[in-house]
C-alpha cells in the first residue's frame, strides 16, 4: 500500500478527479494550500502598495492505494495535471504500514476498497463516453 500525495493546480482539480475515478482510486482527500516552488513571485498592486505573492494557491490530493492502483494513479494525475508550464505540481508515493475502517474494523486493502468504487468508476467512464462523443460532433 502507498500513500500518494499530489499538489496540482486549482483549475486542474476537475480533469485530475475525473482521471483517479476512471483509473479506480475512489477514495481522496483535498486541501487548498498555498506554497512555493520554481514560479516567480507576482508583484501587484493592492491599495495603493507594492505587494509581492509568494506563495501560490494549490491543490493538495492525498489517497491510499494497494499495488495495482499505484501506477494506474501516477499516470493519471500526470496525463491530467500537466500543462508543461513551471508550477504544474509534484507527486509524492510513500509506503504504508497498515489502514484500518473504522466503520467495520477492516484492515489493509479490505479496508481501502470503497463501498461505492464499482459504481463511481462506471459513472466516470459513462461520462467520458458521453464527453467523447459529444466532442467529436462538434469538430
Amino acid at each position: 500500500m502507498k500513500l500518494i500525495t499530489t499538489i496540482v493546480r486549482p483549475e486542474r482539480l476537475p480533469e485530475v478527479k475525473a482521471a483517479l475515478f476512471q483509473a479506480g482510486i475512489t477514495g481522496i482527500t483535498l486541501s487548498r494550500v498555498s506554497g512555493h516552488g520554481g514560479e516567480q513571485e507576482i508583484v501587484s498592486q493592492y491599495r495603493g502598495n507594492t505587494v509581492v505573492m509568494e506563495f501560490h494557491e494549490k491543490v493538495k490530493i492525498e489517497m491510499v492505494c494497494s499495488e495495482p492502483y499505484v501506477d494506474p494513479c501516477i499516470k493519471a494525475i500526470l496525463a491530467s495535471a500537466r500543462t508543461g508550464e513551471v508550477g504544474d505540481g509534484k507527486i509524492f508515493v510513500q509506503a504504508i504500514e497498515r489502514v484500518i475502517r473504522i466503520r467495520t474494523g477492516e484492515i489493509d486493502n479490505a479496508a481501502l476498497t470503497a463501498v461505492n468504487a464499482d459504481a463511481v468508476q462506471r459513472a466516470a467512464l459513462e461520462t467520458a463516453q458521453h464527453v467523447g462523443v459529444a466532442g467529436e460532433g462538434d469538430s
